[in-house]
C-alpha cells in the first residue's frame, strides 16, 4: 500500500480527512432512527455498525498508537466494532450486529466527534510532512471509510428495499431514457500487457506486483448488459435451462423465489425494481444490477459469449481511460442507480456497476502481503471469490482505478453488480 506525496501534508490529509468522515454521516441523514440498526441478512451490516466500525479503525491503529496520553473513548467498544481482525481481540458475530441496540446511535455520533477532535489534535502537531509511517495509516483510514461508504449504500437499498412498504432513500423518480445503442466490440490483439499499480499513488496491496500477462486476442462489449438484453434472457426461461449454468449456480437458481435481479417485482405483467427513489419501472436501456456470478455467467452463455477475465477487463480500461471520465456515474452523482449510456461511444467501463469477470480472487505474482493486521486486510479472503471490476454508482469517484479488485463470493448480488460480456476472435 503506496500513499501519494501530494497528500502528504498534514493540513491537506486534515482537510481531506474532515471531508470524507462528514460524508458518511451525510449518508445516514435521511435514514429514520430504526434504520440505523436493522440487519436483514448476515451479509449487511446496520449503517450504525459502519460508523462505529470506520472510527475504531482510526482510534485502534492510529490515536492510540501514535496520539501521546490518548485516552480510549470506551474501551468496550472494541468488541463491537472490531470486524475479522484476529490480532485486535475477540468480536461481536458478523450475524449478531443487527443485536446491537447498545451502544445507542447518538453515543456512536459522540464517539466519531471525539475521534475526529482528537485526530485533529494529532495532525496540527505536525506542521509540514507527516511522517511515512503515519500518512500511510492515514490514507488506508480513509480508502477503508470510502470502502464503507459505499457498503453503507448496499446497506441501506437492502434494509429498505426487502420492507414491504419499500420506503424511499430520497423522494424522486428515476429517468426513463428508453434509448439503446447497437452492440459493438473493442478488438485487442494478442501480446504481452502489463497489469497491475504503478506509480506513487495508494493502491491496496492486492493491486500489486505489477507483472506482464499474455492475452490471445479477444474483444471486450463497448456497452454493459441492459435491462432489456436480460428481460430477453428470463422470457427465454434461461433460468431454469440446466446447460447454460454451473451446477452451483443452477442449484442456486432453483432456490430463488423470484427468477430475476434482485428486487425486481412483476406487477400487473410488468416489471418494476426498487430503487432508492423507490419502487420504479425498469428503464430497459439502462445497466442491469444487482446480478450474481452465477447469473452472468448464465447469461454470457445464453448471449454465445463468456464474461471477460479481470487481465482483458484491466487491458481495455488502461487503454480507454487514463483518466477516470467526467460522466462516469459516482455515489457523489447522486443517481443511486445505474444509468442509461449518453451515447454509443460511452462505454461505461469505470462507475455505474461492478462488473463481474470470469477470474478467481488470486495473488499477483510477487504479491507483497504487508506483515502485522494490516496484513488480514485482503490477503486472507484470496479463496473462493471471483474479481469484479470498474466501480459502481455508489464508488466514490476519488476511491476507483482501473486497477482496483474487488472481490465477492459467487452467490453475492446485494452489491450493484453487472455484466458485461468478452468474446474471443479467430
Amino acid at each position: 500500500m503506496t500513499t501519494a506525496p501530494t497528500l502528504a501534508s498534514a493540513k491537506r490529509y486534515l482537510l481531506r480527512y474532515q471531508q470524507i468522515r462528514q460524508w458518511s454521516v451525510q449518508l445516514c441523514t435521511p435514514l429514520s432512527a430504526e434504520d440505523y440498526v436493522v440487519q436483514p441478512i448476515g451479509d449487511v451490516s446496520p449503517p450504525k455498525w459502519h460508523l462505529g466500525h470506520t472510527t475504531w479503525f482510526f482510534e485502534n491503529f492510529i490515536l492510540r498508537e501514535h496520539l501521546d496520553d490518548y485516552q480510549l473513548f470506551d474501551e468496550r467498544l472494541n468488541w463491537f466494532f472490531n470486524s475479522y481482525y484476529e490480532s485486535q481481540g475477540p468480536r461481536i458475530l458478523r450475524t449478531s450486529r443487527g443485536n446491537m441496540t447498545r451502544p445507542s446511535t447518538a453515543t456512536i455520533l459522540a464517539y466519531r466527534e471525539y475521534v475526529d477532535k482528537n485526530l485533529a489534535e494529532l495532525l496540527e502537531q505536525y506542521q509540514e510532512k507527516l511522517p511515512k509511517e503515519l500518512a500511510q495509516l492515514l490514507e488506508i483510514g480513509l480508502q477503508h471509510e470510502q470502502q464503507h461508504q459505499e457498503l453503507l449504500m448496499t446497506d441501506i437499498k437492502y434494509i429498505l428495499g426487502t420492507n414491504p412498504l419499500y420506503p424511499a432513500y430520497q423522494q424522486g423518480e428515476e429517468p426513463i431514457e428508453n434509448r439503446s445503442f447497437p452492440e459493438s466490440w473493442i478488438n485487442v490483439e494478442a501480446g504481452l500487457y502489463p497489469i497491475g499499480h504503478q506509480g506513487d499513488g495508494f493502491c491496496w496491496d492486492n493491486e500489486l506486483s505489477r507483472h506482464q500477462v499474455y492475452l490471445d486476442r479477444f474483444a471486450l462489449a463497448k456497452r454493459l448488459v441492459t435491462n432489456a438484453d436480460y428481460l430477453a434472457f428470463m422470457q427465454d426461461k434461461a433460468y431454469d435451462r440446466f446447460e447454460l449454468w454451473q451446477m452451483e449456480g443452477i442449484e442456486w437458481a432453483r432456490q430463488l423465489d423470484i427468477k430475476a435481479p434482485l428486487y425486481w417485482y412483476e406487477q400487473d405483467s410488468a416489471w418494476f425494481h426498487y430503487t432508492l427513489n423507490g419502487l420504479q419501472p425498469i428503464d430497459l436501456a439502462a445497466p442491469v444490477t444487482h446480478i450474481s456470478f452465477f447469473e452472468a455467467d448464465a447469461y454470457a452463455r445464453w448471449a454465445g459469449h463468456r464474461l471477460p477475465t479481470e487481465q482483458e477487463w484491466e487491458v481495455v480500461c488502461q487503454q480507454q481511460h487514463p483518466e477516470i471520465p467526467t460522466n462516469a456515474n459516482f455515489v457523489e452523482d447522486k443517481n443511486w442507480h445505474p444509468i442509461a449510456p449518453t451515447s454509443d461511444e460511452d462505454d461505461q467501463l469505470l462507475g455505474n456497476v461492478w462488473e463481474w469477470t470470469n477470474s478467481a480472487y488470486l495473488p499477483y505474482p510477487r504479491y507483497p502481503r504487508p506483515e502485522g493486521a494490516l496484513g488480514e486486510y485482503n490477503g486472507k479472503f484470496m479463496i473462493n471469490q471471483m474479481v469484479l471490476r470498474g466501480g459502481s454508482c455508489a464508488t466514490p469517484r476519488s476511491h476507483i482505478r482501473a486497477t482496483y479488485r474487488n472481490f465477492f463470493q459467487t452467490d453475492k448480488r446485494w452489491q450493484f453488480t453487472g455484466i458485461r460480456l468478452a468474446k474471443d476472435l479467430d
